[in-house]
């Protein structure tokens, strides 16, 4: 990965709003959660291979080994043919296959990330929400293995006939009002000033009018 440099200004205030998002236990989980579904414990640089913070948990994954693999055993065939190479690029064509493989199981564009959100460490919160949406969309497609996240709801269409579908229609709902004992009463016309007289005048008025 090339050096940036720190950053300033906007992209400082990006960059704080992004780590602030990021939550270490939820990546322990997901990394956890993978190694459970590759039966393998994956390289993190920390010397008793747990997670210290976001850069152990990027570098687990950037290469996209670990992610290829993971969509594969939830889906056989899904990628045919993993970069094993350390050249950038090709660790960059494995992110883009696995983001592709996650389409193809069924999750949403909101749900993916950006090769660079992982590669370059730009936003490794959506890399963990991304693993939480697919751990969610595998239980819903029945995957027996070891779970995370909440499991994707099944569509349940209803079917209502011509003559239910006509009587909804007389219905007023309650979000359009009701004008049941509705007067004008005390409203002041469009246009008018509003006049906010002493509680003794009005009783004056009043009894003068009447």
């Amino acid at each position: 990965m090339a050096y940036h440099g720190p950053s300033y200004g906007l992209s400082r205030e990006c960059q704080m709003k992004s780590q602030a998002k990021f939550s270490l236990e939820r990546a322990r989980e997901a990394i956890i959660w993978i190694e459970r579904v590759l039966d393998k414990k994956l390289e993190v640089p920390s010397p008793d291979g747990d997670l210290r913070d976001q850069l152990d948990f990027a570098a687990a994954l950037k290469d996209g080994v670990a992610l290829c693999e993971l969509i594969n055993t939830l889906e056989a065939g899904t990628i045919v043919k993993v970069n094993m190479q350390k050249a950038p690029f090709k660790q960059r064509e494995n992110l883009e296959m696995f983001l592709k493989g996650c389409v193809a199981y069924g999750l949403r564009s909101q749900d993916l990330f950006q090769v660079n959100d992982l590669y370059e460490h730009k936003n490794l919160y959506m890399v963990v929400d991304c693993i939480y949406a697919l751990g969610g969309m595998s239980q819903k497609k029945g995957f027996m293995g070891p779970t995370i996240g909440v499991k994707v709801a099944k569509e349940n269409p209803r079917m209502f006939s011509p003559d239910v579908l006509a009587e909804s229609q007389k219905v007023i709902g309650l979000q359009y009002g009701s004008n049941k004992g509705a007067s004008q009463r005390g409203m002041t016309p469009y246009g008018a000033t509003r006049q906010i007289l002493p509680e003794e005048f009005q009783k004056t008025s009043q009894n003068a009018q009447s």
